[in-house]
């Protein structure tokens, strides 16, 4: 059975790095990793840490490239990665562009797609944009849905997706933090020689905000909010990651550069944000992925969006949705930085999300499941 894995950013090779490993050791499979590079540096980053050596590169990430850009060049160079490979079963990850047009692309070619986090939805077009539409058209071009929890299998119920195509097997993000977050933990003292600007015994909120629906106002809320923060909480530092992107470092940059206890750091690679997770007395952040790993660390989380699809999160206590109103984010970080039982009440809450074996669940699956399929491209 030939597999192969198609990965565009950082968070997906987080995701998929397991499943990658996963498959590997199963003699039933042959299997090739694509990167599309849709982001490049942090990609290779994520890829490195895992020990990934992709068998295709298409290394199409472009300065301030439109969706439509980024969708059609993947559309293009991924059917001749396809007319190569030959794979029986194309893998995709979330909700990202790559997912969409990879699967787009293998449908075309009539291969067979499993998408691995199926079904999170939040039922807004818009938000979160364009990873909600993402999704759901991912949904009905796969013909395997591993879903994270029971609520994503039953949203995708809801949309008539076959019971036996549905699969709850949890989030392949615990078992790559169940694999590295040891490993952060038994080095914790290079960790804190390599963030020594923190004083061992402060207080330390970290902060990620990178969402295209934040753009504009939103974000420039959110730093206005961070700034007021900063200012009321002096012994508090306020470590923020900013993501590459100009759109995010210009308004970042313009509002909370300069604070004394605001550090504006470069992107960080996994095991360095494992670290300042952990190490972190809440996250602030717009990111789906830290909603799924930061229970796993006891890390309580204040989500700045509107709408999340991982709700799971906001019902088991972990998270608190926020949006990006100045207001209430201020509220929310103080009340966890002031009040004590509400900040042990989070921390201690389960993480909803999985176990850290979901990639063997999905091989097992795969194992019984799939078999040769390969119709040859679509005519028209």
């Amino acid at each position: 059975m030939k597999i192969l894995i198609a990965i565009g950013t950082r968070p997906e090779a987080i995701k998929l790095a397991p499943l990658v490993h996963e498959l590997v050791n199963h003699p039933e499979f042959d299997v090739e990793v694509c990167v599309t590079a849709q982001h490049r540096s942090m990609l290779d980053q994520a890829l490195g840490l895992f020990g990934i050596v992709p068998d295709y590169d298409l290394n199409l990430m472009g300065q301030n490239q439109t969706l439509a850009e980024i969708a059609g060049r993947i559309l293009i160079n991924f059917d001749d990665v396809l007319v190569r490979s030959q794979p029986d079963v194309v893998v995709v990850q979330g909700d990202t562009t790559t997912t969409l047009a990879c699967a787009l692309t293998a449908f075309y070619r009539r291969i067979k797609v499993a998408h691995v986090e199926a079904g999170l939805r939040t039922g807004h077009r818009h938000s979160p944009f364009p990873e909600e539409i993402n999704r759901r058209v991912a949904t009905v071009l796969s013909d395997w849905h591993f879903a994270p929890t029971e609520r994503s299998a039953m949203a995708l119920r809801a949309e008539n997706v076959p019971e036996s195509a549905i699969h709850v097997v949890g989030n392949t993000v615990v078992d790559a933090l169940r694999i590295k977050a040891q490993e952060v933990r038994d080095h914790a003292a290079e960790f804190e020689e390599r963030f020594a600007f923190l004083p061992k015994e402060a207080r330390m909120v970290l902060v990620t905000c990178h969402r295209r629906e934040n753009f504009g106002g939103g974000l420039e809320n959110i730093c206005k909010a961070i700034a007021e923060l900063g200012r009321a909480y002096p012994d508090t530092h306020i470590v923020y990651p900013v993501h590459l992107n100009p759109n995010v470092q210009g308004p970042v940059k313009a509002l909370l550069d300069g604070l004394a206890n605001v550090h504006l750091i470069e992107p960080q690679d996994y095991l360095n944000f494992i670290w300042l997770m952990d190490r972190a007395h809440l996250v602030l952040t717009d990111s789906g992925g830290v909603q799924e790993e930061a229970p796993g660390l006891g890390t309580p989380a204040v989500v700045m969006r509107d709408h999340t699809e991982r709700t799971e999160a906001i019902d088991a206590g972990t998270a608190v949705l926020v949006g990006s109103d100045p207001a209430r984010i201020v509220a929310s970080v103080s009340e966890l930085l002031d009040d004590d039982v509400v900040w042990r009440r989070m921390a201690t809450a389960a993480n909803p999300f999985g176990d850290g074996h979901s990639c063997a669940r999905i091989a097992e699956v795969l194992v019984r499941d799939a078999k040769p399929y390969r119709g040859g491209e679509a005519r028209f």
